[in-house]
């Protein structure tokens, strides 16, 4: 359920770009992501920083296509977003004793330290990937397929990324598991 309430706003601008234009489908994704940001504050008391900065980004980047009438800039969005969670991921592990990701999984996963270094690599070159592949998309195909990539390509991509993950993350799980059985 929660997958689905974060996609919300994309879901919705794929549908107000399918019946309208890049401008309604920019600001129904704007107004989408602060109904969102509202429910999470009404529901749970709290909203995560994350989604803070996700709404922020929104509202800058599409207030400025919405104002300059200019596509360029949300189409620049997934970018900033996925280079800002690369940076996030890589400064963790650089300044912090435990990564973001080891923050968000350890409890769950007990790996070594090398484990955990490679893992959070693999995910800072993943979200750097997919900026540099967001820009290519949006720069050489349509406007419409680069909006069918924002919602499917990407989705996809993110959950074979995360299955990938799930395979590296299992050969530690059952090593686990065997050592528990000795």
């Amino acid at each position: 359920m929660k997958m689905i309430t974060d996609l919300f706003p994309v879901i919705l601008f794929f549908v107000a770009y399918q019946l309208y234009d890049i401008y309604v489908a920019t600001a129904v994704a704007i107004g989408a992501s602060i109904i969102q940001v509202t429910y999470y504050k009404l529901r749970y008391g709290q909203v995560q920083q994350v989604q803070w900065v996700m709404l922020g980004l929104l509202v800058l980047f599409g207030g400025m296509t919405l104002a300059m009438h200019d596509p360029t800039f949300i189409k620049w969005k997934p970018t900033v977003v996925n280079w800002l969670f690369a940076i996030a991921f890589l400064l963790s592990q650089l300044f912090m004793q435990r990564g973001l990701l080891r923050r968000l999984i350890d409890h769950s996963v007990s790996m070594p330290n090398y484990a955990w270094q490679r893992l959070n690599i693999a995910w800072v070159s993943f979200f750097f990937a997919m900026g540099v592949l967001n820009l290519y998309v949006a720069y050489t195909y349509s406007e419409k397929v680069w909006v069918n990539f924002k919602l499917f390509g990407m989705l996809a991509l993110t959950l074979a990324f995360m299955i990938a993950q799930g395979f590296y993350l299992a050969r530690f799980m059952q090593t686990e598991e065997m050592a528990q059985e000795d």
